[in-house]
């Protein structure tokens, strides 16, 4: 019986390997402890977020953030967990990616991993620590956020308009006299 579980086993084991060798490296651990990393060639996963600044050299710029907004967005879940982090990436224009919709207000932006060189402090740069993507795969496309409409606070707000026009209105109505 063991025997004819070997074959399968070392099967899965091996389609398996490429997907185990492949880690991933945590936004906030670059922010805390780059130089550990410069020069190497890491994978990190995340949503960008923010403008994206396209350079005259065919290189894109963009943020990628890590974060549990990256997820689960403030405007569906209304949850306000940690701060924001995310890193700088630089990315070749000829991996031909469109980044018309990146995360925002109203957009959750495509989550992707981006495996790159980490640049810690680049003096090249001016400074700046990035990530120099080599390849980008988009995970999950970017989708319009919804959000709920909140009746209450919606009812409320448009009593206080109509109370305010009206006391507005009747200020302009009152002549002399009344005074």
């Amino acid at each position: 019986m063991m025997r004819r579980l070997i074959a399968p086993i070392t099967f899965l084991l091996l389609m398996a390997s490429p997907a185990l060798g492949q880690t991933t490296t945590p936004v906030s651990e670059l922010t805390g402890a780059g130089s550990r990393y410069d020069q190497l060639e890491l994978v990190v996963e995340g949503e960008l977020v923010g403008d994206v600044g396209e350079r005259h050299d065919g290189t894109v710029w963009a943020q990628l953030n890590d974060d549990s907004y990256a997820r689960f967005p403030i405007r569906e879940t209304g949850t306000h967990g940690e701060g924001n982090t995310g890193i700088g990436i630089r990315i070749d224009g000829s991996l031909g990616h469109d980044f018309t919709h990146v995360g925002g207000y109203r957009w959750r932006g495509p989550i992707v991993r981006a495996t790159g060189i980490w640049h810690y402090h680049d003096a090249d740069r001016g400074g700046e620590s990035y990530l120099e993507v080599t390849a980008l795969d988009v995970l999950e496309e970017p989708r319009l956020l919804s959000e709920d409409l909140n009746w209450p606070e919606w009812v409320i707000g448009s009593i206080l308009v109509t109370i305010a026009g009206a006391l507005y209105w009747g200020k302009g109505r009152r002549t002399d006299t009344d005074r």
